[in-house]
C-alpha cells in the first residue's frame, strides 16, 4: 500500500513539473498530432471537441503573453481524464486489424 502511494505522489509531481497543466490543458491535449490521434480527434462527440480547441487556443494565448494560469485554475491531477484515450485505443485496434488482413 505504501508503494502505490508513493508511486501516486512521483506521478503527481510529474505531472505539475510537466507545465501543460498550468496552461489550463490535460494530457490529451498535449498528444503529438500523428495519424491515429487525427482519426481519434475526428471520432470526439463536438463538446469534447470544442472543449479541447478552447483549451489549446488559451494555451496558446498564455504561452505568447509567457503568462500561466492562476493557480486555483491550473488542471489538477485528479481531474484530467483521458478524453481521447478510448477513440485513440479504437483507432489503432481498427488499424492493426486491417494491416493484419491486408497481410493475408
Amino acid at each position: 500500500a505504501g508503494g502505490g502511494r508513493l508511486l501516486d505522489r512521483i506521478r503527481k509531481w510529474y505531472y505539475n513539473a510537466a507545465g501543460f497543466n498550468k496552461l489550463g490543458l490535460m494530457r490529451d491535449d498535449t498528444l503529438h498530432e500523428d495519424d491515429d490521434v487525427k482519426e481519434a480527434l475526428k471520432r470526439l462527440p463536438q463538446h469534447l471537441y470544442n472543449e479541447r480547441v478552447f483549451r489549446i487556443k488559451r494555451a496558446l494565448d498564455l504561452s505568447l503573453k509567457h503568462q500561466i494560469l492562476p493557480k486555483d485554475q491550473w488542471t489538477k491531477y485528479e481531474e484530467d481524464h483521458h478524453y481521447l484515450e478510448p477513440y485513440l485505443k479504437e483507432v489503432i485496434r481498427e488499424r492493426h486489424e486491417k494491416e493484419a488482413w491486408n497481410k493475408k
